[in-house]
């Protein structure tokens, strides 16, 4: 028998590679290796893709993963459920499906996990579609700027730090200091606004998100609400998926052309959960233990915010992250990291809120990077000099406590400092309508509420509004939907502040 050469033999075996197909049960079935704190190592998955849904078959019935590790000889998932019910060798199928989440109009006002299932105990959702939670964000060419504003209601940050739909801006600061209390208000203020709301609590405790829920009911805000819970008590897994779901189920109403607005409370839980999960996936730990890719996940989630322009629909979406500090230390790795991926940071000051100024936003810190652009008209004409005020009373209160000889004008700029930050203060679950501020503004920027009696601030603001309201309602509704501030807006407000100034008991000995 003749013997073949070297080069015929592998020519062979070439041949016999390119066209070996493998067997159905090796490209769709596995089986467990290993499995525990909710990670499990699946063999024979050998055409399995990166995000893909698996099925594991267990003697209590299916549980489902995704595939987060594409290791030789093995795959590495993250189990969406009781692992404890899957066992070694449990039979694990390929669903050829990327990880996705029911959207739709279904989905408002309900309360979900971040597999989209019911957590309210009302009926059953029909989805009218289901969108993969990971995806990549639209393109330079599909956007525009930011030019169309959020309204808070929330007076110091609609006046300095300005929001835009389709913007990006983090609440940080320290724990309990009022931060789910802003996106709150937000939220509730976003009533007849158009604009459609997605709050994501990850790993909040559950009674906290009920209360979150209460309040919003109240409020009717639930009517284009949807809430995404992954609680303290779920499982890693699913708290890393949390903010992916929630904004693909916001992506549903972006693809329709409506603008909607996306709560992420918050991200600091999240990076958490994700080292924990990739530690277990014995990924390489970098600083703080985090693993070395911590970064791309927080920016693949909030590039996704955006606003697109009108030959892609038109509609935005606008995302508010949440970031927990330590003693105040926004230098720390996962603070910076959201810092440089949004669009700018409103940042909450302990010694601000302990000294019961609420909320306790710190004019120096925070910022907006879309500044006035995200700004009627009216309020920027008003509110131009405010945060610039703001920032000279901090300075110049700091300096005045070590002298006493101070000249006139420094004296008027820390009455009129007093009196701005007096402005600022505002009760929880109470924003304040956009054209109401242009008044308020426009009163102290004009020297209104310099002989007002400090303590009486709040009370003649309420007053101030109140009387208006009765009596020029045309003059705010004219502001409310023109945006606009001109000259005979002006005369009226300046005709009606003064006129409410007669009718005040407590300024009558301050006038004297």
């Amino acid at each position: 028998m003749p013997i073949k050469s070297k080069d015929f033999i592998v020519e062979e075996l070439k041949r016999q590679i390119e066209g070996f197909k493998p067997e159905a049960g090796e490209k769709l079935f596995g089986r467990v290796m290993e499995v525990g704190d909710g990670i499990a190592l699946v063999s024979g998955l050998s055409e399995v893709m990166m995000s893909e849904m698996l099925e594991f078959k267990t003697s209590a019935g299916s549980v489902y993963g995704v595939v987060l590790n594409l290791n030789e000889g093995n795959v590495g998932s993250i189990v969406l459920g009781d692992a404890l019910k899957i066992k070694e060798g449990d039979e694990v199928i390929a669903t050829k499906r990327i990880l996705e989440v029911p959207v739709g109009e279904a989905m408002i006002g309900r309360v979900v996990n971040p597999l989209g299932v019911p957590l309210d105990q009302k009926e059953e959702i029909k989805a009218d579609k289901y969108y993969p939670i990971e995806k990549v964000a639209p393109g330079v060419i599909s956007r525009e700027s930011v030019k169309q504003p959020v309204q808070t209601g929330i007076k110091a940050i609609d006046a300095m730090i300005p929001i835009g739909r389709g913007q990006r801006e983090l609440i940080i600061g320290d724990r309990q200091i009022g931060k789910t209390a802003i996106a709150i208000d937000t939220i509730i203020n976003q009533k007849g606004q158009n604009m459609k709301c997605v709050y994501v609590a990850i790993g909040q405790k559950e009674s906290k998100v009920a209360g979150i829920v209460a309040k919003l009911e109240a409020a009717g805000a639930m009517k284009y609400t949807t809430i995404v819970l992954a609680g303290a008590s779920d499982p890693a897994p699913l708290l890393y998926i949390a903010p992916y779901a929630g904004t693909a189920i916001a992506e549903y109403f972006l693809d329709k052309g409506e603008d909607v607005l996306v709560v992420y409370d918050d991200l600091s839980k999240h990076a958490v959960s994700y080292r924990e999960i990739s530690l277990l996936l014995k990924r390489a730990p970098g600083r703080e233990a985090y693993p070395g890719d911590v970064f791309y996940l927080h920016s693949r989630l909030l590039e996704r915010s955006c606003k697109l322009n009108k030959d892609y629909g038109g509609g935005s979406i606008t995302s508010l992250p949440i970031i927990e500090t330590q003693a105040g230390d926004v230098s720390a790795y996962i603070p910076t990291n959201v810092i440089s991926i949004t669009d700018g940071q409103i940042y909450l000051e302990p010694d601000l809120f302990y000294q019961g100024n609420r909320p306790a936003i710190s004019v120096g810190i925070s910022v907006s990077r879309v500044g006035s652009s995200a700004q009627i008209k009216a309020m920027k004409k008003v509110a131009g000099k405010i945060k610039l005020e703001a920032a000279q009373y901090r300075e110049l209160a700091s300096f005045a406590q070590f002298g006493s000889d101070l000249d006139d004008e420094t004296k008027k700029k820390l009455e009129r400092g007093k009196r701005l930050f007096e402005i600022f203060k505002q009760e929880q679950y109470s924003p304040v309508p956009v054209e109401d501020q242009v008044l308020i503004y426009f009163a102290i920027s004009n020297g209104f509420m310099d002989n007002v009696p400090l303590e009486k601030i709040s009370d003649f603001e309420k007053d101030l509004v109140e009387y208006t309201r009765n009596n020029s309602q045309e003059t705010l509704e004219r502001i409310a939907t023109s945006g606009l501030l001109d000259e005979v807006s002006e005369a009226e407000l300046i005709k009606v502040i003064s006129a409410c100034k007669d009718t005040l008991d407590y300024l009558e000995q301050n006038n004297d």
